[in-house]
């Protein structure tokens, strides 16, 4: 017999890019039973899982935790991690792109995260998100009236049609993006999320891109006037540079576009598959209309867009629930991992949109605890109600098609379908 025998996973170690890409809830709960914690990698990069309610909160809330492993004291620890631009060099992003991806809002620990979130913080209040309501709105109803025009065959590519355009439009033009540019901010946005990090060449073209398309944006909100989120990013930016640099602009904008449309995407694909597989359920908000914030809170939960945070640093050894987080190590905590624990959500694989009715707050984490709580988590949680609502509405009959079903690529960061055809 000739050929390599394939190596059995370590029971004590979980690689992210295999093993959970293609099968996250299995390798979750590998990781629940072994105490709630384990090692494993990322791209080749080691680093420490955790997935329990109690110690995921912990990471993502206690200061002892940072992102940014340059602002670690110098430590004589081998195996220290590598910080992020060190990654991001070493997987062969060009050097002068690397600050635009390690200078963003994520990126930043203390004083320097909340310098930029109150830069942009009031575009994202409940206040103002409310008023955005109507034209979100009308924004769903224009492209439900479309949908059958899409339609071949009595089928048609909900992601496509409508779980993408909706928030895309949203964001772009709360952000100050001009609509002739948005599909071209879509593709460079979902190559990015699909972890172009295994084509070097594909990503340095994309952050390239992203950064001139911004660069010209600015340009633009500087010749002529505006009224938007950009316009108020560049009077401050050329009003005082140490409250918002050029680079910190460029990185904002992109930021914003992506993280505001990829992930409210992904819960409308998720959710609509989740609620036409589970009938009862739809049933139940089909007849009652004000379960839809709770819906939207259990879709979250049950299949949210994002199954991980990026890498904390713990600045001194913390102890949590299942293990020590030693000082320096990369830690993840696995934030699909929290909104299965059974000790935080009851029978946890249960689809259940009446879950979080009456209930103050957020059960789950999927918008992240702590300093880098979402952003923009009241708009996406706006738009998923407008979503759900409308669709179910717009065509009480909606089904997935048997003979297209959804494919769904393997991804450790990210929970979506690259399609997902319904008969109308």
């Amino acid at each position: 017999m000739t050929g390599t025998a394939r190596k059995r996973p370590d029971p004590a170690f979980l690689e992210l890019d295999h093993e959970f890409a293609h099968d996250p809830h299995t390798a979750l709960e590998r990781v629940r039973a072994a105490g709630g914690s384990m090692s494993g990698s990322l791209r080749g990069a080691p680093a420490r899982l955790f997935v329990d309610d109690a110690d995921v909160r912990t990471i993502l809330s206690d200061r002892r935790f940072v992102v940014d492993s340059a602002s670690l004291a110098p430590s004589s620890d081998e195996g220290a991690s590598l910080s992020r631009d060190e990654l991001l060099r070493h997987l062969g992003m060009e050097p002068d792109l690397v600050v635009y991806v390690t200078q963003g809002l994520l990126d930043k620990d203390g004083i320097d995260h909340v310098r930029l979130r109150k830069l942009v913080s009031r575009a994202f209040t409940v206040r103002r998100v409310r008023e955005m309501r109507p034209k979100v709105q009308a924004i769903a109803d224009r492209l439900l009236e479309e949908l059958p025009a899409h339609a071949e065959d009595g089928s048609v590519d909900l992601l496509e049609h409508f779980a993408y355009p909706l928030p895309i439009a949203v964001i772009c033009d709360l952000v100050g993006v001009p609509e002739e540019e948005r599909e071209v901010w879509r593709r460079w946005s979902h190559t990015l999320t699909s972890f172009a990090l295994d084509d070097p060449a594909l990503l340095n073209r994309t952050i390239g891109a992203l950064v001139e398309a911004a660069r010209r944006l600015i340009v633009g909100h500087r010749e002529r006037e505006y009224d938007d989120l950009l316009a108020d990013l560049v009077r401050i930016s050329d009003d005082d540079g140490d409250r918002l640099s050029e680079d910190e602009l460029i990185t904002m904008i992109f930021s914003l576009v992506i993280a505001g449309h990829e992930t409210t995407a992904g819960l409308i694909g998720n959710g609509t598959h989740a609620l036409l597989t589970h009938p009862e359920q739809l049933s139940l908000l089909k007849d009652d209309p004000t379960l839809l914030p709770s819906a939207v809170h259990e879709l979250l939960r049950w299949c949210g867009p994002v199954f991980q945070t990026r890498m904390r640093y713990p600045t001194e050894d913390v102890e949590l629930r299942s293990g020590t987080a030693r000082r320096g190590e990369a830690v993840i905590a696995m934030i699909s991992g929290a909104n299965r624990d059974p000790e935080a959500h009851p029978e946890p694989e249960r689809l259940d949109v009446t879950r979080h009715r009456g209930r103050p707050g957020e059960a789950h984490v999927a918008f992240g605890h702590g300093l880098h709580y979402c952003l923009g988590a009241a708009l996406a949680r706006m738009e998923g109600e407008v979503a759900f609502g409308s669709l179910t509405s717009a065509f009480p009959d909606l089904s997935l098609d048997p003979a297209r079903p959804p494919v769904r690529r393997p991804n450790p960061g990210f929970n979506r379908f690259e399609d997902l055809y319904v008969r109308l």
